[in-house]
This record gives C-alpha cells, sequence and structure tokens, in this order.
C-alpha cells in the first residue's frame, strides 16, 4: 500500500512552504464538509484522501474555487437532463414533505406530569 507523505504533495503543488499546504488541505477539506465529492478513489479518513487529491494534482490553490463551480455546473446538467425525462424528484402538490414532530412528554422536576 502506498503511503503518502507532505513531501509528496510540496512537489506537486511546487512549494516548499508547509504552511501553503496546510491551507490547501484545510479549504479542501471544508468543501468536503459541504458535501463536495473526492476526486481520487479510497477508503481512507478524509485528511488523508484530501492530501492524496493534492499528491495527484487532482487539488491545487489555483483550481480550488474552480472545483466547486464544476461540481455545480455538473449538478445542474443532471437536473436538467432529469427534468427533460421526467424523473425529477419534485414533491406531488397537496403531499407534505415535512411532517409534524411528535408530541414531548414534559417532566416536571419533582417527577409529576406537566
Amino acid at each position: 500500500m502506498a503511503r503518502i507523505t507532505v513531501e509528496d504533495c510540496l512537489k506537486v503543488i511546487g512549494s516548499e512552504n508547509r504552511f501553503a499546504l496546510i491551507h490547501l488541505a484545510i479549504a479542501r477539506l471544508k468543501q468536503h464538509r459541504q458535501g463536495m465529492p473526492f476526486l481520487v478513489e479510497g477508503k481512507n479518513k478524509e485528511v488523508v484522501m484530501t492530501l492524496r487529491e493534492i499528491a495527484a494534482g487532482k487539488v491545487t490553490p489555483e483550481n480550488l474555487k474552480s472545483l466547486v463551480e464544476t461540481v455545480r455546473a455538473e449538478e445542474e446538467a443532471a437536473r436538467a437532463a432529469a427534468a427533460k425525462s421526467g424523473t425529477d424528484d419534485e414533491p406531488v402538490e397537496g403531499a407534505s414533505a415535512v411532517t409534524e414532530p411528535a408530541a414531548e412528554k414534559v417532566v416536571s422536576p419533582s417527577g409529576s406530569d406537566a
């Protein structure tokens, strides 16, 4: 199994500044936590997967922001294709997508129901 190292990432991004690498990795992690997919295959934790993306050259300081735009454009294209085929997941009129929460039972500190 191949190991990912900081040196591998630094070679790819072309900087010997480790702090620049840290900022790049943090920005990419934030994107993942907002739902962005990984660009490499693997079953590692998200930090390692982010470093793998950087070492593979798929994430750079120059293309970091454009990755979000690319994924959004792909999602819009998928929605448009689904709308054309008639398989969009729009709620049926009159159907409620939100369910009412169950009533909570309140218990007072003395142990009796309020």
